[in-house]
Formats: structure tokens, sequence, C-alpha cells
């Protein structure tokens, strides 16, 4: 063999390790699965996947209307005047995978859990009562004429993104207008979950919560200091518990659940956006509308199994690398004449999704009703829109797709692989459709600060209403 070529081996070799947060790839396996996917297992450019719309096209005004019954209304009217810019890519089936254990745990869950009938939380088959811990996805098969598929999906989503780990994240959010950036805030953003751990990550939960946070914003100085406390419980019947420390008046008040849906420090994002959706289901009442086809907003590199690398950090958990500086939002491209938060690195990729509609039981609650889009594979949530008390849509919160990336954990941590999403950007939109505005979240623009998951919080000491003061100014 050459030495040229030899060298060419080598460093494909040093590439494939650092994709995979310097996990050991042999025959292209990790952890016993094929990683990278087998680029084969895509759809070649040119594959129709639609009257007129292939894959590698580009959907703009020229031809948006051949994807008019792929995209919510509002999300389509942007590709007709070129707000939106995307192209269309593939993203096959078969290529989530999880932790070892994770997966073995989904495998059990065949047949395990049911809704109750009232109050729509997850119970036992066998004695009708909510489970003591629910490990893996709960509902991995869901029958398509069942009719309450929507809610099993949404339940999936939860536990599907809970596993993902607790995390500390310094991100940004940021309030939009169609010509740029007007306003943005740093948020230093703390998540305890309970359920749907790992054991090695599992914590006492005397008090039975499903999860804990804590969100203080550190810009800017209008809003600096001011922190937000949630309790979120696995009991159906009792709701958040929520404080704010506000500096202005120095002193800690509770607030009432029904304000997680009003917008987060003056923006269009409500803290029951979440990830994609975040409010408690047992506070509304579900109807699963079907199964549909449709486009959803994908990053292109991460589906393909180039997500960038996930980074040991020695304190516990693991940190995201973005080292491709990708715009994610239109604002940050040069030359962009789209609106300014539109997924300019995004992908189109057509997939398969459970539509459900859900009516809050608070009627001080912001919205009427919210309709869920959710990945029937992936579990990952895609357009969440929000109505009004009238049934005229107001929002839509819009969220990016990603694949699941193998991190090798160190030996002096127990050693071994953890799977969870990777990627070199982050977008997730809520917009605000009559005022012609959005609201990003999950951008940054110090790669050092903590972005970091399955990490270890200290919960007695962390999430605590004292802690408030504390956080503050």
């Amino acid at each position: 063999m050459g030495v040229q070529m030899l060298g060419r081996r080598v460093l494909g070799v040093l590439s494939l390790l650092a994709l995979l947060g310097h996990a050991e790839a042999e025959a292209g396996t990790v952890d016993g699965r094929e990683w990278p996917p087998d680029p084969s297992k895509y759809e070649p450019v040119g594959t129709e996947v639609a009257p007129g719309l292939k894959i590698g096209d580009t959907l703009d005004s020229k031809n948006a209307q051949t994807a008019k019954d792929l995209l919510p209304p509002e999300i389509l009217k942007h590709f007709q005047t070129d707000e939106y810019v995307n192209t269309v890519v593939s993203w096959p089936l078969g290529l989530i995978h999880h932790d070892t254990s994770y997966e073995a745990a989904t495998k059990e869950n065949a047949d395990k859990y049911a809704l109750d009938p009232t109050t729509g939380t997850i119970v036992e088959k066998s004695t009708g009562k909510p489970p003591e811990y629910v490990y893996g996805t709960p509902f991995p098969t869901i029958d398509a004429s069942d009719p309450q598929g929507g809610l099993k999906a949404l339940w999936n989503q939860f536990h599907g993104y809970w596993n993902t780990g607790s995390y500390n994240f310094n991100a940004l959010i940021i309030w939009v207008s169609p010509t740029g950036v007007e306003r943005q805030s740093l948020q230093d953003v703390y998540f305890q979950y309970y359920e749907n751990q790992a054991p090695k990550y599992r914590v006492p939960n005397p008090a039975n919560f499903s999860w804990q946070s804590l969100a203080a914003a550190k810009t800017p100085a209008d809003l600096q200091g001011t922190v937000a406390l949630s309790y979120r419980y696995r009991d159906p019947a009792q709701r958040d518990q929520l404080w704010t420390y506000v500096p202005a008046l120095r002193r800690v008040r509770a607030v009432s659940p029904a304000n997680r849906s009003d917008g987060f420090l003056g923006s269009d994002l409500s803290q029951d956006d979440g990830n994609f959706f975040d409010a408690k289901p047992e506070d509304f009442k579900w109807k699963t509308i079907g199964i549909k086809e449709a486009f959803r907003f994908v990053d292109p590199d991460s589906i393909k199994g180039d997500g960038g690398e996930l980074k040991w950090v020695e304190s516990g958990g693991w940190r995201q690398e973005w080292t491709r500086n990708i715009p994610a939002a239109g604002y940050q491209k040069e030359g962009w004449k789209g609106v300014g938060w539109a997924p300019v690195s995004a992908g189109l990729a057509k997939r398969k999704f459970w539509v459900v509609e859900g009516v809050p039981d608070d009627r001080y609650y912001l919205f009427g009703k919210v309709e869920l889009w959710i990945d029937t594979e992936s579990w990952i949530g895609s357009f969440n829109r929000k109505f009004s008390w009238k049934g005229e849509v107001l929002n839509t919160y819009q969220v990016d797709g990603y694949l699941n990336h193998p991190a090798k954990v160190p030996d002096s941590d127990g050693g071994g692989y953890e799977w969870f999403w990777s990627s070199q950007h982050a977008w997730q939109c809520a917009e605000a459709l009559k005022a012609n505005r959005a609201t990003l979240a999950g951008l940054r623009d110090d790669l050092e600060l903590p972005f970091d998951r399955r990490v270890r919080h200290k919960t007695d000491q962390l999430f605590d209403v004292g802690t408030l003061s504390r956080f503050g100014k």
C-alpha cells in the first residue's frame, strides 16, 4: 500500500473517531449498531416525495404549492413568499438508537401500559394504577386506529426527551423581527428529570416529582436576576408549582400554573413550550386527529450521523460542541432576504406524524386549543400550533428534528456508550402570527459556557425556593 493511500485511510479513521465523540469504531458499527448510517439507505436525489417535488429540490415561491398538503398553512405561506427557503432531504426509517438499557426496557413495555380514561395519565394494565417508574418508550407500538393514539404519542415524546437527561444550558432567548434581532437574553437553565433515567442517573424522589427546573436571566441588565422555579409532579391531580423572583420587588412570589402559557419575559415563547410542548398532559382534554404525512424541519447533518462531537465534562455529563459556526436563523446568514427567524440551515424531511388536539381545563389558560404534530418513529415533536378560545391560530412553535448519536463514556465513569441527540446548531421558533415576529430559543453566543446534559445536580440545594434570591441580584 502506498504512503499516500495509507495516509488517507489514517485520516479517515481519525475523522470517524472525532465524529463519534472518540468512540471506538470497528467495521462500521458502534455499540452494536451500524454507525454512521449507511448512505445507501437515504433516498437519492431525484426521488419523488410528492407530485412535482423531489429529494434535492429547493422549496420556495416557485413550487410551494406542491407542498400545500404537507405543511401547516401558516408555514406554507412563508415558502409562498420566499420568507422560508429550504431543501428537501431524506430521513429514512430505522436510524433511531438509544442506550442499550433503554431499548431493552422499550421492548419490555410492549402491551404493559394503558391510559387512565379520566386523567389520561399512564397506568399499568395489570393494576390500573400509575407505575412506580417508567423507563424506555412507554408505548412502543400504537395502532393507527387507536382513539388514544395521539395522547400515547405525546407521552412517548415526553419520555424520549426526559431520557436525554438532566441538564444545565446557558442559551439565548432571542426576540426577532422580520428584518433582524430586536432583543436577547442569556438564560442559565437547570432541569432535573426524575423519570425515564438510566439507573446510574436516578436520584431519590420522595416528593414524587416528574421534574424540577430553575431559570435565571443573566442578561440584559433590566432582566438580570429574574429567576423562575418550577415543580412538576407525577400525581395527575397535583398541579404544577411555580415561583419567581423579580429583582425590582426583592421578593419571591408564587405564580399560577396558568401563567406557564404566557410569554416568558415578554417574549412569544412560553414555559409550556419547552423543547416542544411542556404543559402537564393531565391538565388537558385530548382528541386524536389521526396520522398524517408531512414535512418537518431537520438538521440535515445530524440525520446523516454528522451532528458533531459530544464532549465528556469531567464534573459529569456531556457538552455539545458547535465547531462549524452553522447559521441557525436567517438573521445570522449574510445576504438572506427572508424573515429573520427563518430556519436557513434546516432541511425538509417527509415523515409521518400523530396529530392530536388538546383543550385546557383551565379557562384562564392563554390558548383555547393546541394542535401537536409528533413523529411516529422518533417521537420528536415538529409543530405545536396554538389557537385562541375562538378557534383562530395565533402561534406556531416549530422545532428541528435530529438523530441520537453515540458517545463513549470514559472508563473512569464505568465505560460503555450513551446515545442522545447531537447537532451543530439549535433552532426552536415560537412565531406570533398576527404580530409578525418570533422568539428563538437554544442558540449560543459563548461556546465555553455550559450546554451540558446528563449532569448530576445537587437537587436539595439547587431546586429550593430559597435559591431564588441567591440567583437573583
